[in-house]
Order: C-alpha cells, then sequence, then structure tokens
C-alpha cells in the first residue's frame, strides 16, 4: 500500500497479486487435508511436504502464465527459478524455529524474527537494484546491437535489409531448436551484426556489378574478423556476439573462414545464422543475379546439409520457409 501510496508501484498492478499468492495456497491444504495446524516436531514430515505443495503451486501457475503470456519455455523458467526455490527452502527451517519458540515460549518470542525481516528487506532492495541495473544494461546492449545495424543498412542498404532478414529467420530456427535465451539472445545479435565487418570491406568491392576476383574474395573473407574486432571494442555481451559473428561463415565440413571450424566446433548460433543468411542471400536479388525460387533454395539447402551446412539446422529451417510459402 505504500508503494502504490507513493506511486512506486502502479495501483493496477494490484490484481497481479491474487495470481502470485498460490505459493501459499499449497501448503495450507496440505496442513489442513493432513489436521497438522498446531506445530509440533514430529509433524516434520507434513512440513516437508508443506514446503514441496508450495513450490510446486508456485512454479505450476507461474510457468503456466509465462508460457501462455511470453511462450518462456519451461525449461528456461526452471533454470531461472531454482536459484530461487533453493533459497526459500533454506528459510523453512527458520521459520520452523520460530513457530516452535512462539509456542512452546510465548508469542513474545515472535518479535525476534524481526530483525531477520530487516535484513532480508535490505537484501531484498539490494537485489531489486542489481535486477533493474541489469536490466538497463541489457537495454544498452541491445540499442547499441541496433544501432550498429542501422549504421551497416545507412552504409549499404542491401546488407541492412538482408541483416533483419536473417534476424527473422535465426530466431524461429532457434526456438524451433530449443536454444535457452542466452544462446536465443546471441543469435538475434549475432544475426543481427553478422555482416558488420563489411563496413571496413572498400565500397568497389561490396557494390560490385559481378563475381569477385580472388584477391577480392580475400579482402571480403576478413569481413568477419574485422566484425569480431569491433565488437571486442563494445566489450560485455557484444564480445561473446563477436565470436559468433567471427564463425558465422565457418562451414559444417570444415572448407569455410577464417579458422576452418568443423561440425559442433562452430557455435551452434554461428551454425543458426550461416544456413539463415545463405537462404536469405539465394531468395534476394543482388546487383549480380537474380533471386533463386524458394523451391530451389530449399533443394540448395538440402543438398549442402552435412557439408556447407548443419543437418538439423536445415532440417528446422525448410519447414518454416516452406510453410511462408
Amino acid at each position: 500500500m505504500i508503494d502504490y501510496a507513493t506511486g512506486a508501484t502502479n495501483v493496477q498492478r494490484a490484481y497481479l497479486v491474487f495470481g502470485d499468492s498460490w505459493h501459499a495456497v499449497g501448503p495450507a491444504l496440505v496442513l489442513i487435508i493432513a489436521g497438522g495446524q498446531v506445530f509440533a516436531w514430529d509433524n516434520w514430515p507434513l512440513y516437508v511436504a508443506a514446503l514441496a505443495a508450495q513450490l510446486a503451486f508456485d512454479f505450476g501457475i507461474n510457468a503456466a502464465r509465462m508460457w501462455l503470456i511470453d511462450g518462456t519455455p519451461i525449461r528456461d523458467q526452471i533454470r531461472f527459478i531454482a536459484p530461487v526455490y533453493g533459497f526459500d527452502a533454506a528459510l523453512a527451517p527458520i521459520g520452523l524455529l520460530a513457530a516452535f519458540a512462539v509456542v512452546e515460549v510465548g508469542p513474545a518470542t515472535g518479535l525476534l524474527v524481526l530483525p531477520l525481516a530487516a535484513v532480508l528487506a535490505i537484501l531484498s532492495g539490494e537485489r531489486r537494484a542489481r535486477v533493474d541495473q541489469a536490466l538497463a544494461l541489457s537495454e544498452a546492449y541491445q540499442g547499441t546491437a541496433m544501432l550498429l545495424g542501422d549504421v551497416v543498412e545507412a552504409d549499404d542498404a542491401y546488407t541492412g535489409s538482408h541483416s533483419r532478414g536473417v534476424v527473422e529467420l535465426s530466431l524461429a530456427v532457434s526456438d524451433a531448436l530449443g536454444l535457452d535465451s542466452r544462446q536465443r539472445r546471441n543469435v538475434e545479435f549475432g544475426a543481427l551484426l553478422h555482416d558488420v565487418g563489411k563496413i571496413a570491406v572498400p565500397k568497389e568491392i561490396i557494390n560490385k556489378a559481378g563475381p569477385l576476383d580472388d584477391e577480392e574474395w580475400e579482402v571480403m573473407r576478413q569481413h568477419t574478423i574485422e566484425g569480431e574486432r569491433m565488437l571486442q571494442r563494445v566489450g560485455g555481451v557484444l564480445t561473446e556476439v563477436g565470436r559468433i559473428v567471427r564463425a558465422s561463415h565457418e562451414e559444417y565440413d570444415g572448407s569455410g573462414y577464417p579458422d576452418g571450424l568443423v561440425g559442433e566446433e562452430i557455435p551452434i548460433e554461428s551454425r543458426i545464422v550461416s544456413c539463415c543468411d545463405a537462404f536469405s542471400a539465394m531468395t534476394t536479388t543482388r546487383s549480380y543475379r537474380k533471386a533463386m525460387p524458394v523451391s530451389k533454395a530449399v533443394e540448395e539447402l538440402r543438398a549442402c546439409a552435412g557439408s556447407q551446412f548443419d543437418p538439423e539446422v536445415v532440417a528446422a529451417l525448410i519447414p518454416m520457409v516452406v510453410e511462408d510459402r
């Protein structure tokens, strides 16, 4: 109520309290059904069951809500919530001790828990501040990535619009393959910025109306290394994305560049971007050739599965591009 009164929280969020309170229903049902409302040490198995019911009800309701509203995979939710439930389980014995003190000694002894409540409130405030900082930093990295993407598009319209198309395909394939949230973020940034190093490639090579010769290809192949170098200068999350960008032109059989990586030596994010990049390039008109029909591009993907492309990525991509046509 203090938060609502001071404007720190929108009063409309009060409706969420009902959805967020299911953790209390599980243990209450266990204690009522088993007749264990009065504290006794002999009831310790019942308290363990009540704690399990608390976690089960809380996760069941919230996991369903997050999956239905945001599409967050259950596996990602478990990874995120597990430390929180560990913290809850660690506090449970303290709750039992407080209940024991109130029953055996007197209600006033319950006041001894108040200092702990104050400590937890301080820790909660610090945790909220760290979460806010992490969100702000994440938004800053996303803003930087989008800005670099805009720079690429301003420098070369085809490269920029092509990169944005690769992002959509790459994210769809990532979801089909069940990548976790961190990998999905790397795919998104990697797909958006996989051509960022082309800023350093001379315009006469980028815009050449025809195939490149050997010397020009040698210059062009440096763009993944230059892209990694640029993102390393930004630092943080984009340093990790730079590794994805560097490997975005590696091939599954080891014939790609710049490092000749083979198979799973290539990051899965790069394998996804590489395959989606190739499909987008094949189905887009360039200065030296017309766009290839989707059916022909799909045949090319199948023919190159296991050599140029990861077969699993190809298998995930094809149903999407065929359904969209």
